[in-house]
């Protein structure tokens, strides 16, 4: 059966007014459990096929899109008309045969086209995901051998119980492992992807801290005040509410935020639904003054945040509140934990 890629949505109706979001295809309904393959992309990808690498590197628990920007890059360096002298095509480098087992109509134009980034990007992510199971019970590290199985097929790595005697697949193994693991550089002067990388990163080590009204601040989880606007307290909690964690998290990246999400909002800067990235804040309100919760854009329609008392730090889908005001980027400042 084939399977489609999932697409999902989001559109908002005017910045600085009401904003209504409409988030398909989610995962799941929200709660503790998150998305499956929330790593983020912070590797250095083209940008007319980020949002292609974002989603097939989200496909499942194996497989990241770090881990599938690298593979595409040791590939074919992002060209889509690459061709290797054994007969692979595209930008992920499919053997006809295996094209034709589990290439798929990623972009629904009525055809499967191995040259076709829209097409062959989210075939990789998906065949990959075939290979992890494939080799699931062989031993070893699951990664390599997932990697191995792509590069020498995964009866070579039942064959040799694990990544096979072969230079060649042990370099790419070590090539691509190495360059999914780097970590994005911080620095410079604007909020670039790396800073909103390291703060979701930041962010998704606090999953499962307490909710504490007044908690967190720029050294971490600390005991929240009194009282919330219906009568929560803080005070002897350690913990985050929302605002305390997105300060945290973006102090980790070397920016300094307000404490509060109004505060927050006003010293960031707007993005368009088309434009958002991992690291990205998500606010709710009516207005730009009544901004009353804030969360960390994940991806895919869902973010990281400490929703309310008697909660933890968790996922959440951007849709897990009406009042969805906009989505903006922090910008990168000289101000102080007030």
């Amino acid at each position: 059966m084939e399977i489609r890629v999932r697409a999902t949505s989001a559109a908002a109706i005017g910045v600085g007014a009401t904003a209504a979001v409409v988030v398909g295809a989610l995962v799941q309904a929200g709660g503790d459990s998150g998305p499956v393959g929330t790593a983020a992309l912070s590797a250095s990808v083209p940008a007319e096929y980020r949002s292609l690498v974002e989603e097939a590197g989200n496909s499942c628990p194996e497989v990241s899109p770090n881990l599938l920007a690298a593979l595409l890059q040791q590939e074919s360096g992002f060209n889509p008309r690459a061709s290797s002298p054994v007969g692979a095509q595209g930008i992920a480098q499919f053997m006809p045969s295996t094209w034709e087992s589990h290439g798929i109509d990623a972009n629904e134009d009525g055809k499967r086209d191995v040259w076709d980034p829209e097409d062959a990007i989210p075939s990789s992510g998906k065949y990959l995901c075939t290979i992890a199971k494939e080799v699931d019970d062989v031993p070893g590290d699951k990664r390599s051998n997932m990697l191995a199985a792509y590069n020498a097929g995964s009866g070579a790595v039942k064959k040799h119980g694990g990544v096979p005697p072969y230079k060649e697949t042990q370099n790419y193994v070590q090539t691509i492992s190495a360059r999914a693991d780097e970590s994005p550089a911080s620095g410079g002067g604007n909020t670039s992807t790396e800073h909103g990388v390291i703060a979701l990163r930041a962010a998704e080590k606090r999953l499962g801290a307490p909710y504490s009204w007044g908690g967190g601040n720029a050294a971490g989880a600390s005991t929240g005040s009194c009282c919330s606007p219906n009568g929560s307290t803080g005070a002897g909690t350690v913990g985050f509410d929302c605002s305390g964690l997105v300060l945290y998290a973006y102090a980790k990246a070397g920016i300094s935020l307000p404490r509060t999400a109004a505060q927050q909002y006003a010293a960031s800067r707007p993005v368009q639904p088309g434009e958002m990235r991992p690291g990205d804040l998500v606010f709710y309100g009516t207005t730009a003054g009544n901004i009353h919760h804030v969360g960390i854009f994940v991806g895919d329609g869902w973010i990281i945040n400490a929703p309310r008392p008697g909660s933890k730090v968790r996922y959440d889908p951007m849709d897990m509140m009406s009042d969805l005001f906009a989505v903006a980027r922090p910008i990168p400042s000289t101000n102080k934990e007030i």
